[in-house]
């Protein structure tokens, strides 16, 4: 018998996500400029490594390292033709650890098919069309689902309008299940200026597996999001998967200074509000994971930490970082 987000969330009380891929992969040796998606194909090695490390440290949902798999992020690259292979090869890896980790836990795990935006802005705030849209993420949700994902990802948005693109474009071509995050990185807003009040008003009537944030300017700022979707879309599964801490220069790199204990904490607190769905973003690790598991399954007490802005930051740091951008980001 399948299982289904919804499921775990009824047996379990809570599901907890993964963290992060990206930061993971960079640690492995991932050169910045080059597709992480490209990896699937020429270290699928590394990918399945990441996998198995939260898997073990008792994840029950993975996300798929496809999070920039559409025709616009990979034209970077110069890997636009070769989409399908990057998701479905993706989607297989996923497949692959969470079937293993099954069998030697005898425990369900699920596998997510993430879905990054773009990078580009519709029309009429920039050059792209709602048709071209759409038709990326057609591409790249077929490809998940060819790959045995068990459901679709939307992660890390800004638009509500790229969002229902991403939707309408993933209920085209398949059945799955379909998750939706937003990034919350501009003074507690996305990029675009969507609140967590404006998310759950126009994706809660959705039907969609759950709703939520991820990645964002600070914890802070990712909890007191989840908790207004939380609030306005009480019969819809809600997302937490914040970054680990805020980046921050120690000597010569710059690291995530959220320790596990930070995470964990976090997780305590939106999931006694009635955040179902818990994981980690940026800078996150399997320890991190490991942390949350034990703490919300009581195993571990829950650990005295509040998160607070950066006290690193001037107020000036603070202010430049906030600026709008255009997102080239990859978790």
């Amino acid at each position: 018998m399948t299982t289904t987000l919804n499921d775990l969330v009824n047996s379990k009380g809570y599901v907890v996500a993964d963290g992060a891929m990206g930061t993971q992969l960079f640690a492995a040796g991932l050169s910045a400029g080059w597709s992480p998606e490209e990896w699937n194909l020429s270290h699928p090695d590394e990918i399945r490594a990441v996998h198995r490390g939260y898997l073990q440290a008792g994840a029950d949902l993975i996300v798929t390292n496809s999070f920039g798999g559409n025709c616009f992020r990979q034209s970077l690259h110069g890997f636009e033709r070769q989409v399908r292979e990057l998701n479905i090869a993706a989607a297989q890896i996923g497949r692959c650890e969470a079937d293993v980790e099954t069998q030697r836990s005898d425990r369900p795990v699920l596998v997510a098919g993430s879905m990054g935006p773009t990078g580009e802005l519709l029309a009429p705030l920039g050059d792209m069309s709602v048709e071209a849209c759409e038709t990326a993420f057609t591409e790249q949700a077929a490809a998940l689902d060819a790959g045995g994902v068990d459901l679709l990802w939307i992660e890390t948005m800004s638009a509500l309008d790229e969002v229902e693109a991403a939707v309408r474009a993933a209920r085209r071509v398949c059945d799955l299940p379909v998750a939706v995050t937003m990034s919350f990185d501009t003074a507690g807003c996305t990029m675009m200026g969507v609140t967590g009040n404006e998310l759950a008003d126009r994706l809660g009537p959705m039907e969609l597996a759950a709703i939520g944030a991820n990645c964002g300017n600070n914890v802070p700022d990712t909890e007191a999001a989840v908790l207004s979707i939380a609030r306005v879309a009480p019969d819809t599964p809600v997302i937490s998967k914040p970054n680990a801490g805020v980046p921050v220069w120690h000597g010569h790199s710059l690291v995530y200074d959220g320790t596990p204990e930070l995470l964990a904490a976090h997780s305590h607190r939106v999931h006694a509000a009635g955040v179902s769905v818990i994981g980690s973003c940026c800078g996150s690790t399997p320890e991190h994971t490991a942390k949350i598991v034990a703490v919300l399954a009581g195993e571990e007490p829950t650990p005295a930490v509040t998160a607070e802005p950066n006290p690193r930051e001037t107020l000036d740091e603070r202010l430049v970082r906030r600026r709008p951008r255009r997102r080239r980001h990859r978790h």
